[in-house]
């Protein structure tokens, strides 16, 4: 599997390491869970004797990611991304393997490590819903212990780059899914963390409100060259925050590198998006490439990477032509063809 040139497995020199933040070794989680039958007699049975399956979540994963990145780690559910996340963060202890975070070995769950991170869960609350947001935030101020005068700026501050200083009086509660999701992030970045663990930070908000979050996250990368971990289901999140992604399925990494090269691979075609002035009967599109859609005076067509400018040439010659776009694949496209591969891209 080839990576990218920020990937810096252990083995490296020390100074070469002196850049990452995030340092994950042959990492692994299995968990140990017990199976029977439906029924009494059954439920019995296993009283005596119960019958256990090993299931392997994450299985020896390594990378590495430097100060400041913004890196996308995907994959489809259940392939190990929340798992591995909860590793780094200190919620859940490996069954083999190491890691480093900012110095530390997160499972041993120091304050010192505690202090410097945070983790964002799209389907977890840290807020009190029968108390204003407000409360959540002072009560999280005095946990981190973090200085009143330097508290209260960094929570202005926050409060504005989100947008919530209107909600901040009413009860969590009453609050709606986008509002809320501004709140935890405002709750969980209140102690300047370094890192950031994003677990689907857009779950369940429209459109616009995803939009909004994406340029606070894009904000306070700039502003605190913070470390960030991203997953998510939304393509467009990742596309607009992430120059590196990291793909994952049933425990192990598949990819991991500049999100440009995963298309370049796995895709090596491009989309040509033609509208015509007006209905033309009897064109051969298929003699030309791959017919992805085509209804009355529009169509798809892929073409090999290396034909595009030719095959367009050719469409504009033979067509009456009133727009004409040359694109590459959606980012969906190749990393379903990936998952649907299921093994290493490989150069």
């Amino acid at each position: 599997m080839q990576r990218s040139a920020r990937y810096k497995p252990f083995g490296f020199s020390y100074n070469e390491l002196a850049m990452a933040q995030i340092e994950v070794d042959r990492l692994s989680k299995t968990y140990k869970v017990s199976e029977r039958e439906g029924g009494a007699l059954a439920a019995l049975r296993s009283v005596l004797r119960r019958h256990y399956r090993h299931i392997r979540a994450v299985e020896e994963v390594s990378f590495s990611i430097e100060g400041g990145e913004i890196v996308g780690f995907l994959g489809p559910n259940g392939a190990g991304k929340t798992t591995t996340l909860k590793m780094l963060s200190g919620l859940l202890y490996p069954t083999s393997g190491r890691a480093s975070v900012l110095g530390h070995t997160p499972w041993r769950r120091e304050s010192a490590y505690l202090r410097r991170i945070s983790m964002v869960m799209g389907q977890r609350s840290q807020l009190n819903w029968d108390l204003p947001a407000m409360d959540s935030f002072l009560v999280q101020l005095a946990v981190y212990q973090v200085d009143r005068a330097r508290g209260r700026q960094t929570l202005d501050e926050l409060v504005e780059m989100l947008d919530i200083g209107h909600v901040l009086r009413k009860q969590v509660r009453t609050l709606s899914l986008g509002e809320r999701m501004k709140c935890e992030i405002c709750a969980s970045l209140l102690h300047h963390p370094a890192v950031l663990f994003l677990d689907e930070p857009t779950l369940g908000v429209d459109l616009t409100m995803q939009e909004r979050i994406r340029s606070f996250i894009a904000d306070y990368n700039r502003r605190y060259e913070a470390t960030i971990i991203l997953t998510s289901h939304y393509m467009a999140d990742v596309t607009a925050l992430c120059e590196r992604i990291i793909v994952i399925d049933h425990g192990r990494i598949l990819f991991d590198g500049p999100i440009t090269q995963i298309s370049a691979r796995l895709a090596p075609f491009k989309l040509i998006r033609l509208d015509l002035d007006r209905n033309i009967d009897g064109y051969d599109f298929n003699r030309l490439g791959h017919v992805i859609d085509h209804t009355e005076r529009k169509l798809i067509l892929q073409v090999p990477k290396d034909q595009a400018t030719v095959t367009a040439s050719r469409l504009l010659s033979d067509l009456p032509v009133a727009d004409l776009t040359i694109e590459d694949p959606p980012i969906e496209d190749v990393i379903r063809q990936l998952f649907a591969r299921g093994v290493e891209a490989g150069p």
